[in-house]
């Protein structure tokens, strides 16, 4: 029992002690700040996007000049901690100042400054995808596939955390039902729609290995399994296909045909080895909630045709559908998302760096190839043309997610990268009630695409 304490200890210490200092509830924070001015938190550039200031009466008030843009993936301080106030707290409230400086300041009563916090985050990136969500509730994140460095992080409905003490009570308010403190990109859970034939096409060629290419599906625009019908969209029939057509095409029933002779088990066990029903390999302090994949021996027919579909009961975060279509970009291997570049002192010096890290392998390059291919049909010669651009070439895959009984109710996704042949950047782009057919966030998409091209 003694050796088991010490372990535990030494386990607590290792993995778990920061997020009980980064804690909103630890009150030792607040003696941190007795003596510490907490430090400011800037884009990768330099953009000041949190920082401390002095009102007219001497009162410290934290300060955030880009007002909504940043507020969930950036946080608050009053009311509580959040986002990256919260998690990097111990960060902000350190000071690395010369040992001289600090020993001057106490000797004058002044509060060191503390360490500041520069983060992978782009404003103009930011701001394009803040911009192409518009008036829809609903998150963007935009990723870059080699690094996992987080460019970009939306989620609306939005609030100001300039203003968050005064309007703490109409944002949790009972009558208030949207949710606006709510990371949609990180805690936000959706059916993951056509998005989803990703896995499921990738499971197939994992079965059929010899001879996937040999697959051949006649469309009829609906079919019939048991006494329910599964229709494409608008029923349109999409004639003979191969596989990289049923996905380009998104062909439901071409798919659901799939999902009718697909080993469950070994799906099941596909979509967990791409983090569903675990961890997500997310920064330390991150607010998440763990996809669901729910699919196995036990599902009957029609939960199979629907999950092979991105339908049924599988659900998935805009953060963790990014990190599923990263992998791909990345030949395979997904690298851990992180937000915070580096820390340094007050005087500029650098307390921390971080680096990229792999989260595994997750898929063959050749299987990474394959599936990028057939993404650039998606916008060449499927459901995505108005991606089409002469400038770079966009891999991608709309969705279209129902979330209760009527079908005119649907989420819109879209997810994808580009260049298709060196990928700079990943979008994971989701627009709740946003309409089927994928109109919406394919235009979402292109705004971010051709921005990020344009610069």
């Amino acid at each position: 029992m003694f050796l088991a304490t010490i372990g535990y200890f030494c386990w607590y210490l290792i993995r778990k002690s920061e997020d009980t200092v980064d804690s909103s509830y630890n009150a030792r924070l607040d003696t941190f700040s007795e003596r510490v001015v907490r430090g400011e938190i800037r884009a990768k550039n330099g953009e000041v996007l949190a920082r401390t200031v002095e009102d007219a009466q001497g009162n410290e008030i934290r300060e955030y000049p880009y007002s909504n843009l940043f507020a969930h993936v950036v946080g608050y301080s009053d009311a509580g901690t959040t986002g990256l106030e919260a998690s990097a707290g111990q960060y902000l409230l350190s000071t690395h100042l010369s040992l001289l400086n600090q020993v001057s300041n106490e000797v004058d009563e002044i509060k060191n400054p503390g360490d500041h916090v520069i983060t992978t985050l782009n404003p103009y990136l930011q701001q394009l995808a803040y911009d192409a969500l518009g008036e829809y509730n609903g998150a963007c994140v935009i990723l870059e596939p080699d690094t996992g460095r987080i460019l970009a992080m939306v989620s609306k409905p939005d609030y100001n955390p300039n203003t968050i003490a005064a309007d703490w009570e109409s944002l949790i308010s009972e009558e208030n039902v949207n949710a606006n403190l709510l990371n949609r990109a990180t805690q936000g859970l959706y059916p993951p729609g056509s998005t989803f034939k990703l896995l499921t096409t990738l499971e197939y060629i994992r079965e059929n290995s010899e001879n996937w290419q040999d697959y051949r599906y006649e469309c009829e625009g609906s079919m019939n399994y048991g006494d329910a019908v599964m229709s494409c969209y608008e029923g349109h029939v999409h004639g003979s296909l191969d596989l990289r057509l049923s996905l380009a095409n998104s062909c439901n029933t071409s798919f659901a045909t799939i999902g009718q002779t697909l080993n469950l088990d070994s799906f099941h066990n596909l979509c967990e080895s791409f983090w569903f029903n675990r961890e997500l390999p997310l920064p330390e302090g991150m607010e998440y909630r763990s996809s669901s994949f729910v699919l196995d021996n036990s599902s009957g027919l029609s939960e199979r045709v629907q999950t092979a579909i991105g339908q049924g009961r599988t659900m998935i975060s805009p953060m963790h559908n990014a990190m599923i279509t990263a992998s791909i970009a990345n030949g395979g291997i997904l690298m851990s998302p992180y937000l915070i570049e580096r820390v340094e002192s007050a005087d500029g010096k650098v307390v921390k760096q971080f680096m990229p890290e792999s989260a595994g392998k997750l898929l063959s390059v050749p299987e990474a190839e394959t599936l990028t291919n057939f993404m650039v049909a998606v916008v060449n010669e499927g459901t995505s043309p108005s991606l089409r651009s002469d400038a770079y070439q966009v891999a991608g895959k709309t969705g279209s997610a129902e979330f209760n009984s009527n079908k005119e109710d649907s989420h819109a996704w879209f997810v994808g990268f580009a260049p298709a042949e060196n990928p700079e950047i990943v979008v994971s782009i989701l627009y709740e009630n946003g309409g089927t057919g994928g109109s919406v966030a394919t235009k979402g998409a292109k705004k971010i695409f051709e921005g990020y091209f344009s610069k």
